[in-house]
């Protein structure tokens, strides 16, 4: 994977626009979702990337974050929901945190 594609995966940077808007979306459309649900949301997810090196943002952006919630609902018995998901809280914070900073 080159460094660009990279950046919308799970590794630590600032998102750009284009990722948290996917993010957000695939969030919302997860509520609710079980682990199977979203294994087959993400599987949908590749297969419309293709291949992720030549992804733009937003898809790569989409893919990484189909597959972080299906790993976070792996060993879990209930639907996935962002208000209980400490990755989505942490980003949440962060951004409130450097909001305040400005």
């Amino acid at each position: 994977m080159t460094q660009d594609a990279a950046t919308a995966t799970n590794e630590p940077h600032e998102p750009t626009p284009e990722e948290r808007t996917a993010r957000d979306r695939v969030r919302r459309r997860a509520t609710g979702m079980t682990h199977h649900q979203t294994a087959d949301a993400l599987e949908d997810a590749e297969e419309s990337a293709g291949d992720l090196d030549a992804a733009d943002t937003a898809t790569r952006a989409t893919v990484a974050e189909w597959r972080r919630i299906t790993d976070l609902l792996f060993d879990h018995g209930g639907p996935y929901a962002p208000e209980t998901d400490a990755y989505v809280q942490g980003q949440l914070t962060a951004r409130r945190n450097r909001q305040a900073g400005s």
